[in-house]
């Protein structure tokens, strides 16, 4: 997100909370897709991670692009944070560790998604080349410690920084070492939102497989395909997973408010003020927990948006659904990415035929795919074949659901041309960062520098 929701409309039940999420649904003839995708700077001279401070860092850089496109700035305090199209379209952001962030407009079609990405792109790199930086597409930083990762001035990291060892062992791992590509989708009712939940969550270590490409951290390889996914296994339970409760045939928006009044917050924010409330769950907040803490303060419908803004299971829902497992990559990932979900969830036949493939899996096979798919991707044991064998009947159903969608770009190809990363990953059973491993091991010779060499967008 680029900013935090104020809205001091009170909340006088849970219903408000439920009629919140039921207000996004839209008719098909309205669906979009809006992608958000993070990047990794880096000092192209000795591949260093970038600052914000200095003539060359990342606050010179919002400021540069600020210049060159004309769109609001951001800020928290004095530090420019983010920026934001004037115009209604979409954001740019930062992650703690510095990590660039597009938050890009909800688009008609594929084709328009693509167009934005290279605009932003070409925007970035105007900017950027002069001053020296380079971004690379990658799932987690492959080079840089914790220790050597800079912080950005936003004051609600520092509070998610302190709490997150709290929680689990990876979480500031999260924050400032990984980077992901995600795509947030539009739902016609809460049927239609319980149907696509229910697919996007079997499916989303399957996306992971597709998408690994974080196979290093510091400077080596880690043992997995996708670290980024694994860092995710052990950053907060209360937050993360795969949302079993969205599995009960009569899963409903309220379902996952409940789900949610029962998640810790991180923060209340009142003016430009962050108030640490990290421990108290959203449901004793409204139960005036924190009256002797913050003496007036009642829970906001503001407080609610910025608390499912802060919740991460593998589908997120808000008033639409983001789908959350994929590592960040190179600009045609990026754009198949949004390709993959929107042909299985946009078109009627292909949801179906999605929902009958993932249909009888148990919750326990759900969640060891899940858990193993970090490590092993498309080789992945299931039942009779592998993780490679169900990625390849979900690439054609979101081919067929493109193809019925039929919407042509300026050449006359229709959507299933950004599946073609994807295509190729299938026909070779090789990740990307299965390519990344042998060429460090290879011609490289384990130089991880060559590892961002190579990744730059």
């Amino acid at each position: 997100m680029a900013r935090d929701t104020i809205d001091d409309r009170p909340i006088e039940s849970r219903d408000d909370l439920v009629a919140w999420i039921a207000a996004g649904a839209k008719p098909r003839a309205r669906w979009k897709a809006g992608t958000e995708h993070e990047k990794f700077p880096f000092r192209r001279a000795d591949f260093a991670a970038v600052p914000y401070e200095g003539a060359t860092g990342i606050g010179a850089l919002l400021e540069g692009l600020r210049a060159r496109t004309g769109w609001e700035p951001i800020f928290d305090g004095a530090a420019i944070i983010g920026l934001a199209d004037p115009a209604g379209g979409g954001a740019v952001s930062l992650e703690p560790g510095g990590q660039f962030e597009l938050s890009g407009a909800p688009l008609a079609d594929l084709h328009a998604t693509a167009a934005e990405l290279e605009a932003h792109l070409a925007d970035v790199a105007a900017v950027a080349d002069p001053l020296g930086l380079g971004f690379a597409g990658l799932g987690t930083s492959p080079k840089w410690t914790l220790a050597e990762t800079p912080v950005m001035p936003k004051s609600r990291y520092r509070i998610m920084s302190g709490y997150m060892p709290k929680v689990g062992t990876r979480g500031r791992d999260m924050m400032f070492r990984t980077s992901t590509v995600q795509v947030n989708l539009d739902f016609a009712d809460e049927a239609d939102m319980a149907a696509k939940m229910r697919v996007g969550l079997a499916l989303q270590p399957i996306a992971t497989a597709l998408f690994a490409a974080s196979p290093f951290l510091d400077g080596r390889p880690s043992g997995f395909l996708s670290t980024r996914s694994e860092i995710w296994r052990d950053t907060d339970a209360d937050r993360t997973g795969m949302l079993p409760c969205a599995f009960r045939p009569d899963f409903a928006y309220a379902d996952y408010v409940e789900w949610a009044l029962d998640v810790p917050m991180y923060f209340v924010k009142r003016g430009d003020t962050y108030h640490d409330v990290t421990g108290t769950t959203f449901r004793a907040f409204m139960a005036g927990a924190l009256a002797e803490r913050l003496p007036g303060v009642v829970a906001e419908m503001g407080d609610w948006v910025n608390h499912v803004g802060t919740l991460f299971p593998e589908v997120r829902l808000k008033r639409y659904l983001e789908m959350r497992g994929a590592d960040a990559g190179p600009r045609a990932h990026i754009a198949a990415l949004p390709a993959f979900w929107v042909g299985l969830l946009y078109d009627a036949e292909a949801l179906d035929a999605a929902g009958r493939l993932v249909a009888d899996w148990s919750a326990e096979e759900r969640q060891a795919l899940r858990d193993t798919v970090p490590r092993l991707a498309l080789s992945t044991p299931f039942r009779a074949g592998t993780v490679g064998d169900v990625a390849r009947e979900a690439l054609a159903i979101a081919h067929e659901g493109l193809k019925r969608r039929g919407i042509l770009d300026a050449a006359g190809r229709d959507e299933r041309v950004h599946l073609a990363p994807l295509d190729e990953i299938v026909a070779t059973g090789r990740t990307l960062a299965e390519r990344l491993l042998a060429d460090f091991h290879g011609p490289w010779g384990g130089d991880v520098d060559r590892v961002l060499a190579a990744s730059e967008m």
